[in-house]
């Protein structure tokens, strides 16, 4: 069902690869950390953005009148996302600029089901314009392959997700803990979230165990009346099992890198609370850090890494037996898998080589 590219190639030629994005840790990831003859050019900056700003957000390269005046400055096309708010015409237009220009076209399927849209519509209309018109389909794991090949009977090679933690923290220690932490991170309640009906069972399964605590963290505009991420409901909720004494409240601002890795490290098991979606970074960042997770059977995450599996679908509801039987198996096998920096390394020289073979087929 997949075709895997060959993982070795010459350098015969420098190839200029406008991504979309190019900034995200996923892309940059999938680079070789030393030059080997791919470029990418810089994400543009988006209008309004300060000339300061890493935000690669709207990508200013989904716009035909950018591929019209830069089509001479690159070679292939990468889009990886971004494109939320592009309707089936915008991507339509995109794709025929890319073809008057003799540009192919390069589409990494992280997302079958968007995170961030509750109605999966809007998503399935960009897909289905983007993934028949794409010269080569490249995806994260064998069942996302099988799902492509369903519905679009197009063959999508499957290259693993690279590191999310930067290699050099990889080989540090985890902080030594006397009690067992189960957490759930609400962020800022994107759409595929359902947080309390799994926060609500957490709290019953960590409290039959021994040296257990459980910990939620949410984004301070989902605390402030003045947001519009204000969920009043959850954080009163919330606020009630906290304070009779069933789990620790912890709301703060947006975590940086280094705050995130402290905080999942923190961790020993890292509760997504999905309804739908696909492929997680955030199941990758706790295989660098050595953080287990229980993740919903929605999407693909148990192919992409270890990882614990819980009932939890927008069709069927939650599951939860078995979201007690993942938190009481992590409970019972720590420490979780963990990457090392050897491994991650070789994945990373790998991945910077499938890309730049499967870029050179594209061009001959």
């Amino acid at each position: 069902m997949t075709e895997q590219q060959p993982l070795h190639t010459g350098r015969a030629r420098d190839i200029r690869v406008a991504s979309v994005p190019a900034g995200h840790v996923y892309v940059r990831h999938c680079s070789a950390p030393e030059p080997d003859g791919v470029s990418r050019l810089l994400d543009p900056r988006p209008n309004g953005a300060a000339s300061t700003s890493q935000r690669w957000w709207p990508p200013v390269m989904l716009d035909p009148d950018w591929v019209s005046a830069h089509h001479e400055d690159f070679d292939v096309f990468h889009l990886h996302f971004g494109f939320d708010a592009q309707s089936p015409a915008q991507l339509s237009a995109l794709v025929d600029a890319l073809r008057l220009h003799g540009k192919p076209l390069v589409y990494t399927v992280h997302d079958l089901r968007n995170p961030h849209q509750p109605d999966p519509a809007a998503h399935d209309a960009a897909l289905d314009v983007v993934v028949p018109a794409a010269d080569h389909l490249v995806t994260l794991t064998p069942g996302a392959a099988r799902s492509i090949r369903s519905r679009w009977n197009r063959t999508a090679t499957v290259l693993p997700h690279p590191h999310v933690v930067e290699l050099a923290r990889l080989a540090r220690p985890r902080p030594v803990r006397d009690r067992f932490r189960v957490g759930v991170h609400a962020k800022s309640l994107r759409p595929n979230m359902s947080v309390l009906p799994v926060v609500r069972v957490l709290a019953d399964a960590v409290a039959e165990l021994k040296d257990a605590e459980l910990q939620v963290n949410v984004h301070r505009e989902v605390a402030e009346p003045t947001s519009a991420a204000h969920a009043p409901h959850l954080i009163r909720a919330l606020e009630e099992l906290a304070d009779r004494g069933r789990l620790t409240l912890a709301v703060h601002d947006y975590f940086d890198d280094e705050q995130l890795w402290d905080y999942l490290a923190s961790l020993d098991l890292s509760v997504l609370p999905y309804l739908f979606g696909t492929h997680s970074g955030w199941l990758e960042a706790c295989h660098d850090l050595g953080t287990a997770v229980a993740a919903p059977d929605c999407g693909f995450y148990a192919q992409q890494r270890p990882c614990l599996t819980y009932g939890h679908t927008q069709r069927g509801g939650l599951d939860e037996e078995s979201l007690r039987a993942a938190v009481r198996t992590a409970y019972e096998e720590r420490p979780a898998p963990r990457a090392t920096a050897q491994h991650r390394t070789q994945e990373r020289d790998e991945l910077a080589a499938a890309h730049r073979a499967l870029y050179m087929s594209t061009l001959r």
